[in-house]
């Protein structure tokens, strides 16, 4: 049971006890009219401090009075003060603004009560210095419209993955430019967290935030830490491409992305950038190699990160959960990842016989497909190089060199001087016009 003395739950309250204690000794008397006005008269002369002030005050004759019925009627209940009939209203706007104010907290469930009532004050929707932010905040929390509350009336619940490698979460966090050989590179960092453990699997540095960085980075822990059976990303256009969409498929990883807007929904992510920011990203200084950065990264998860308690994990690390569970990722093998993460394009080979790929020229020595439409498949693995199949065949590539290209001398095929196949399309004509045989007829063919 508590140590903590037995208080009124509420002001309310408080005032409720405050007046019983005043008119208490009277409603337990038995007293004639008289004697009931007279003694009221009595009890205004004094003094008492009322909840929460700082300062006793007289408190006249009627009020003690009608305070005093009600006790009798209805005990401590009666005593309680009525809320104010325009309580959350926000008296010194108009219906139309208050409307206004609760729409717009409706369609931007995260903007602040004072970024609200600043823009209107600087669009000239409402007078300045009209209300406060707090009264504006009250109102918005009286209409069931709390900060980041969502406009359906969903409640968020705290959840957490079944297991390790039932869910890893992906994102990037853009960190502070290097200075790199006289410029300035952005620097982002790209993270894969395990949802159950707050195991990172997979943490990089790049200077690009692309589809293909998560890509690479997804594709390095399937090889240390196996697949896991879902992985959930940002809505951002960086996360859906098709080639993440069609892997995930394929190696039958459910592939999800958040709500719009919804940040709270990636409250484990966001609590992970924060920690990394803390503890690392702010304090990197002046370095200039992303080579650098990769390695402060990894030392601030091998050393820390992994090793200390987690709040969410009751106290365990991170590194405990992740290597204790029973139920881990599945594992995958070389052939397996081949297969799933092999792009397929269709492309049109030049008739010089090259085609692109990722904007990286490719040779076809196979001449009789200049020209023509082609199937590409990339290996992204990087296990086998690019290839076209055409008609059911297969044909590697290799990369472009333009300076052997130059170098090399093309024979064209000697013709055959026991094959005769004379061509003249104007001697044609002509014989026909003179009636003529033609040339290659012997007169035997007549």
């Amino acid at each position: 049971m508590s140590d903590d003395p037995l208080r009124p739950r509420d002001h309310a309250e408080a005032v409720a006890l405050f007046r019983a204690e005043v008119i208490g000794g009277l409603a337990r008397r038995e007293l004639s009219r008289g004697e009931l006005a007279a003694a009221l008269r009595d009890l205004a002369k004094l003094r008492f401090r009322p909840p929460g002030s700082d300062v006793t005050k007289r408190i006249a004759a009627s009020t003690l009075e009608r305070w005093y019925y009600r006790y009798r009627r209805g005990g401590l209940a009666a005593l309680r003060p009525a809320p104010r009939s325009d309580r959350g209203r926000a008296r010194a706007l108009t219906a139309a603004q208050r409307t206004l104010v609760v729409e717009i907290r409706r369609e931007h469930p995260m903007a602040s009560a004072p970024l609200i009532l600043r823009t209107l004050v600087t669009d000239g929707r409402l007078p300045a210095d009209a209300v406060s932010a707090t009264t504006v905040g009250r109102l918005l929390r009286e209409a069931g419209l709390p900060r980041g509350a969502r406009p359906d009336g969903h409640t968020r619940l705290r959840w957490q993955a079944e297991h390790p490698g039932a869910l890893w979460h992906g994102d990037v966090c853009h960190g502070p430019a290097l200075r790199i050989g006289g410029t300035t590179r952005p620097l982002r960092i790209h993270a894969l967290l395990d949802d159950a453990s707050r195991f990172v699997v997979a943490l990089e540095a790049h200077h690009t935030e692309r589809e293909a960085d998560m890509f690479g980075i997804f594709l390095g822990a399937l090889r240390r830490h196996g697949a896991p059976d879902a992985l959930y990303l940002d809505n951002g256009s960086t996360y859906r491409g098709d080639a993440l969409r069609v892997a995930c498929e394929r190696l039958e990883v459910t592939l999800l992305h958040a709500r719009p807007y919804d940040a709270p929904a990636r409250g484990k992510m966001e609590r992970f950038w924060r920690t990394l920011r803390e503890g690392c990203l702010d304090h990197i200084g002046t370095l200039t190699s992303r080579h650098d950065v990769q390695a402060r990264l990894i030392a601030f998860l091998d050393v820390h990160y992994h090793k200390a308690p987690h709040g969410g994990l009751l106290g365990k690390t991170p590194a405990e959960v992740w290597t204790g569970a029973s139920t881990s990722t599945r594992p995958v093998d070389e052939t397996e990842l081949t297969a799933a993460l092999t792009v397929r394009a269709r492309r049109r080979v030049r008739k010089d016989g090259t085609l692109d790929i990722g904007g990286v020229p490719w040779q076809l020595d196979q001449g009789f497909l200049a020209g023509c439409l082609v199937t590409v498949a990339v290996d992204m693995t990087g296990a086998e190089v690019p290839f076209v199949e055409h008609d059911a065949r297969r044909y590697f590539l290799r990369p472009v060199d333009l300076v052997a290209a130059s170098r090399t001398r093309r024979k064209r095929p000697a013709a055959d001087p026991t094959v005769a196949a004379p061509f003249d399309p104007a001697g044609a004509l002509l014989d026909r016009l003179t009636g003529r045989p033609p040339a290659h007829r012997s007169p035997d063919e007549d």
